[in-house]
Formats: structure tokens, sequence, C-alpha cells
């Protein structure tokens, strides 16, 4: 008997419960019942998605729930897959959330509205995978949106760069909705039917015209879910701004559905497509990979740097998708299944260490204050469970072994080379171009988080409120221990994920991954597990032993230099001014890319009263807006606020003048009426 409709039951009863809980309990509860009930839904909705990535399978109709079209609902290995690291998210940021949202009081994220909004999010999570028809999962997917932008906008009482992200968000959202809308309704239309079953039937008697204009609209607007170029704008606004832990599901398991969404209407649905759609996903996915981790470097607001670097992560997976449909449309079938695998093993390592990472962000906003990483430093000491654990993200979010992220980057990487020998001038300069721009990024995203880790944690003191930081509250330090776990885990045993990635490809309609075998490739993920776990598990014990034995030492020494003073030549000690700030660090960077980047800067002076030749002061600001905005966004937001004034000219005031519009439109109605007739 299936194990995934009572876990699914189970997770609706009690988000609701949890929904239920955060309008009527008093402040002092609220928040650890709320907190437990959404840990709840995610161990109930993880439940189901390993059942699904073990085998299980479930489907179902629910008619009185959405009476004029039906409530169909489906789980296979694909969906399992991205319900399980959305429930396993859910779980440990729910229990970080305690923690975080108890300092907060009646406000925020401890406010009445958030605390009955996040545990029907959380739910939304999960249950957008187990939609089976275009109406389900449309409803679903928009009660996700507008849950999420309410929980954007917890704090906005508080600052209005909070309402102005929010109004950012909701513009974008909902322009991914509407494109979502036609490109499915289309397609529903020319299939002959809404339901999942009924596309992957009557796909093929569709036109190729069709299949291409439904599959820009649904790549554009699940790309904007996914914080791709040029529809990120809301990303870097919304993540900063929202409360942490609904930073960290956001960008750790709603971004992710995104991704859901194109694998499960363009590789299965749609049944793939011809090269030019998949060429141009891979062409989004590494702008955005390189455009992410670029603004992330010249980022100074620690969650904005993390909120790009999301952008870059999911143009790596896009790159994924991407090789994948060029590979089934040159029918390879095996490489195309091996470069989907890394991408959908990408997607679960990144949620990972960035749910960790944006965790740990937010327990330095918490005892600081603070995002600016040009005011923050010496944290190290303070919060050191903190610094280590965001150490450990970092490690795993510039793919570097023992991290997890290198496991699914290197298999990436992989799949692109052996695809060299598809035929083909496109893919001969497409790959390496993609492989070229992989290790761009990669290269990028460790001085990023150098800059980070180093600049934040390690660096000394620049603002009161670093110096007055103190460590997380254990819940929160709990969360992010079972972040790391999962971390550690992948990192260490990745094999284990090899049979359920094995049936989420084949749920596509591609070949198991497990054993991938074509042109003299022959990869198994256990295989690459069973052989690098053993080096990296004596890499960390012997990490670990080093650390053990160090440790005493260094204390030791420590305590008998404490009072030693130390011959400066007379300078004194160090300050804060003279350590590198995360502005300083990104300027090389700066000037290597300035020509991608585009600066601006802005010279002020400001001369005495008396006299003009006398400076009183000079100020110097510096910044690297984001292009992509500022070439595309900006214009058009400028031509909108014209039309909007040129157009109150057309509110006078005057009655006669409205009874004109009206007869006007009548007549134009009447006129149109006719001829449809």
């Amino acid at each position: 008997m299936s194990v995934i409709p009572a876990a699914l039951a189970t997770a609706t009863a009690v988000g609701g419960a949890g929904a239920a809980a955060g309008l009527v309990l008093p402040q002092r509860p609220r928040v650890p019942v709320v907190g437990v009930l959404t840990a709840g839904v995610g161990v109930a909705g993880g439940a189901a998605g390993v059942a699904a990535l073990g085998g299980d399978r479930w489907a179902d109709t629910l008619p009185g729930v959405l009476p004029l079209a039906g409530t169909y609902l489906a789980v296979d290995a694909l969906a399992g897959l991205f319900m399980a690291v959305a429930g396993a998210v859910v779980a440990a940021v729910a229990v970080y959330g305690i923690g975080y949202a108890g300092g907060h009081g009646p406000h925020g994220l401890g406010s009445r509205t958030a605390q009955a909004v996040l545990p029907l999010f959380a739910l939304t999570l999960v249950l957008v995978p187990v939609a089976a028809s275009v109406s389900t999962f449309l409803v679903l997917w928009e009660l996700m949106a507008l849950a999420s932008l309410l929980l954007v906008l917890a704090e906005h009482r508080e600052r209005a760069s909070v309402r102005q992200a929010g109004v950012w968000y909701a513009v974008m959202t909902h322009l991914g909705l509407v494109l979502l809308l036609i490109g499915l309704a289309v397609f529903a239309a020319e299939a002959g039917g809404e339901t999942f079953a009924a596309l992957r039937a009557g796909a093929h008697a569709v036109s190729p015209t069709v299949r291409g204009l439904v599959f820009v609209l649904i790549a554009a607007g699940f790309t904007s879910k996914a914080g791709a170029v040029p529809l990120h704008a809301w990303l870097p606004r919304a993540h900063p701004e929202a409360p942490s832990p609904v930073s960290a599901l956001m960008s750790a398991a709603m971004v992710n559905l995104g991704i859901y969404g194109l694998v499960r209407t363009g590789l299965d649905l749609l049944g793939g497509g011809p090269a030019w759609w998949w060429l141009g996903l891979m062409t989004i996915g590494g702008a955005s990979a390189v455009h992410g981790i670029l603004q992330a470097a010249m980022a100074s607001d620690l969650k904005r740097l993390l909120a790009y670097s999301t952008s870059e992560n999911m143009g790596l997976v896009l790159i994924g998708v991407g090789a994948s449909g060029l590979f089934a449309a040159y029918d390879d079938r095996p490489l195309a299944a091996l470069a989907l695998a890394a991408a959908l093993l990408h997607v679960v390592n990144h949620a990972a260490f960035k749910a960790l990472l944006f965790c740990a962000a937010g327990s330095v906003l918490r005892a600081t204050g603070l995002r600016d990483l040009d005011r923050l430093g010496g944290l190290r000491a303070p919060m050191p469970a903190t610094a280590g654990l965001f150490a450990l993200a970092a490690l795993g979010a510039v793919a570097l072994p023992p991290g997890n992220g290198f496991i699914s980057e290197w298999l990436l990487l992989q799949s692109l080379i052996h695809g060299l020998q598809v035929p083909g001038v496109a893919v001969a300069v497409v790959l390496p171009l993609s492989v070229a721009l992989i290790a761009l990024s990669a290269g990028i995203a460790a001085a990023v988080f150098v800059k980070a880790l180093g600049v934040g944690f390690f660096a000394r003191p620049r603002s009161r409120q670093a110096s007055a930081a103190k460590e997380s509250p254990p819940l929160m330090l709990a969360g992010m221990g079972l972040l790391a776990a999962a971390c550690g885990a992948l990192a260490l045993v990745p094999g284990l994920l090899g049979d359920g990635l094995d049936r989420a490809v084949a749920a596509t309609g591609l070949p198991g991954s497990g054993a991938v075998s074509g042109g003299g490739l022959n990869v198994r993920l256990a295989d690459i597990s069973a052989s690098l776990s053993p080096l990296w598990l004596v890499a960390a014990l012997t990490a670990a032993l080093m650390l053990a034995a160090g440790l005493p030492r260094l204390y030791r020494r420590r305590r008998r230099r404490a009072n030693a003073r130390l011959w400066d030549c007379g300078g004194g000690p160090p300050t804060p001014r003279m350590a590198y700030t995360a502005t300083s660090f990104a300027e090389p960077l700066q000037r290597v890319f300035d020509d991608i980047l585009a600066p601006e800067q802005d010279v002020n002076v400001t001369p005495v009263r008396e006299s003009t030749y006398l400076v009183e002061r000079v100020r110097f600001q510096r910044r690297v807006p984001d292009r992509i905005e500022h070439r595309l966004y900006e214009p058009v937001l400028r031509a909108l606020a014209g039309t909007g004034q040129a157009a109150r000219r057309l509110a006078g005031g005057s009655v006669h003048l409205y009874l004109g519009y009206g007869f006007v439109g009548l007549v134009v109605l009447l006129l149109a009426l006719a001829v449809g007739w």
C-alpha cells in the first residue's frame, strides 16, 4: 500500500493546523507551536518524496476541490525528488525559525499574519510537484506566490525597502504567472485536454510552431521563478528583505520549482524538442551563472550576495537541463540522462548549502542588526559555531572537495566534455563555451565566499554592533546543524541518491542514469561515491584529529602570550581601517570586468561658505549597478511613468468629458460586436 497519500494528507492537515494556530494563539506560544507544525509539514512532505524516490507511485482525482476543472494529483520519482528536497529544507528551517522569530516579538516574522502564512507556504512548496493538471498546477503555483509575497512583506513597517521589494516581487511573479497561463492554455487547447496525461498523449499532435511557442512561454515563466536573467530582478530585492528563514525557503526550495516545471513540461509533457530550444536555455543558464556571480562579487550586502549566488547556481542547473535536452535532440539519450542527473543533483546540493548560508546570514543579522559586510568583521570569536557552519556551506558553494557542490558540478562538466562527440557546429561551439563559463563562475565564486567569510567573520570588528555580537540561540544552531549534516552526507556519500536520481531521470522518459554508457562513457554515481568517499573520510578524519590536537596547544599558547607586547616599530596595533573591506576586496575583480559591470562613480566637492577655493568636504561614491536592470528595466519604467503622467490629462474633472469617453467606448463595443456577428 502506498504511503504517499497518507503522508500528503498528514502534511495538509498539519499545515492547516499551523495556519489556525498562527491566527488564534497568543504571542508567547504562537512561534514554537507554529514552528513545530511547520516542521511537521516538511517531515510529512519529505516522507512522501522519499517514498516516491524509492519507487512508490500514486495518482488520484479530487473532483470537489476545483468544481470546474477537478483536482488531479500524481506523484512519481521526479516529483518526489523536489518534494523530498522541499520537505527537508522546510523541516530544518522551521526549527531554526523558532529561535529566530522568538526574538522579534509580535512584529516581523513573529506577527500573527506571518505565522499563519508560514505553514501554508511550506505546504505549497510540497504540493506544487503533486499537481497533475494545468488548473491544479496554476492554482497551487499562485498560492505559493501569494504566500511568499506576504512573508516577504512581513517587515514592511520597519523598512521602506521591504515595500519596494514587495512591489517588484509581486509584478515579476505575476508576469511569470501570465506567461505560464498563456503557454499552458495554448498547450492544453492544442493537445485536447488539461491533465498531464492528456498533454503527454496529445503532444505529438501539436504543430512544431505551436510547440515552439509553448516552450518559449513556459521557459520564460519558469526561469523567472528560478531567478534566471533577464527576469531575475525580483530575486536580489526580495530575498535580502524577507526574514532570513523565509529567504532560506525561497532560495533553497521555491526557486527549485521553476526547474521542476521546466523539466516536467519541456522534457516530459512536450517530450523534448528541437536543438534551438535547448541552446537558448543553455544561453540563459550561462548568462545567469556569470552575471549572478559577478554581481555577488560586487555586493557588500551579505544577503544580496547570497541571492545573486542563487541566480548563479540556478544558471548552472539550467545549463545541465539544456544540455540534457540538446543531447536528447541529437538522439544521445544516455548522455542526456547523465546531464539531467547532474542538474538534479545540483538542485539537491544547492538546496542544502544555500539554506545553511541564509540561516547563518540570518544569525549574523539577528546578532548585529547588520547585513553590510563593510561594517561587520570579527564575528568568529563571539559566534564560532555560526562561523564554522557558514564556512562549511561556503565550501559547498565554491564546488571544491570535500564540499557537497563539487560532485554535481563535476558530473555536469563530465557530461558537457563527453558531449563534444555529438555532431553539429552549434554543439561544437556551445559546449566548450559552457565549460568555460562554469569554470569562470566557479573561480569567481571562490573569491566571493572568501570575501564573505574573511571580511565578515575573520577581520576585525568595524562597528559597535559587530563588537557586541553574541552566538545564536540553541534552536537556531540546531536547525543549522541539520542542514550542515545534510551537506556532509551529500559530500561524503552522494551515492545514496543514485537509485532515486535514476528513477527521477527515468520519469522524464530518458533512460536511467544509474549506469550511463555510450560513446566510451560509463558512469555510476554509486561508484563515484565509493571511490571518493574513503578519500574524503580520511581527509575529514585527519582534519578533525589535527584540529583536536592543535586547539589545546593553541589555547595554551594564547593564554601564555595573552599579556605579551610585541615590538610594532612604533606604529601601534592595527585598526579596522587597515583591513580589507568587502568593497576593497572586490575592486580587483571590478577592474578586470570593468567593461561588463560598467561601474558608476560620483565625486561631490563641497566648498566652505566663505570661499569656493577652500574645500570643506569631498564625497566619493562608487556603485556597480545591475547592468541588465539598467539597460532593460529602467527604460521600460521610465516609459510607463511617462505614459502615466500623460494619461493624467484624460482625467480633467469634466463630467461631459467622462460621458464622452463612455459614449465612444460604447460605439467601439457595438462596432466590434457588429463585425464579429
